[in-house]
């Protein structure tokens, strides 16, 4: 994965790009990410940043419009939860699958080789040039069956 002073850097020209400014605040929900493993709805980092830096002033909308900057520029990737908005993480991991919980809400992070290779398969016999994929399997956890 990139080093935090490299993604501090590319995340900086970025802002810049889009004429907007470096603030501690933006830089915080870069932190947030790039520090926890988990998936994060805009609420939670929102929350979780309040606690750990009780003298920074920070908004809501601070935090949507920087995910939303991350995720445009694939920092970020998001799984949506339909009507219950999304859940973040840095997007720089290695590739990986998403198996979902509709009563708790767990993700579960997986990756297999095989279902890998049978998408590059499937892409090849319609003559079709993959560039990306996403996989979330939709379920009961083990503890919610």
């Amino acid at each position: 994965m990139i080093a935090y002073p490299l993604l501090l850097e590319e995340f900086q020209t970025l802002l810049k790009e889009n004429s907007l400014k470096f603030t501690k605040q933006r830089e915080l929900v870069l932190k947030f990410l790039y520090e926890n493993d988990g998936h994060f709805t805009p609420e939670d980092i929102y929350t979780l940043l309040k606690e750990k830096y009780p003298d920074v002033n920070i908004g809501i909308a601070t935090v949507y419009r920087t995910l939303t900057l991350l995720e445009t520029s694939h920092i970020a990737s998001s799984i949506s939860f339909g009507v219950q908005g999304k859940k973040y993480e840095l997007g720089l991991k290695k590739h990986h699958d998403h198996l979902i919980c509709t009563k708790c809400g767990d993700i579960i992070e997986f990756f297999d080789e095989s279902i890998e290779n049978k998408q590059e398969e499937i892409a090849k016999k319609f003559n079709f040039h993959m560039t990306d994929h996403t996989m979330k399997i939709i379920g009961l956890c083990e503890k919610c069956q």
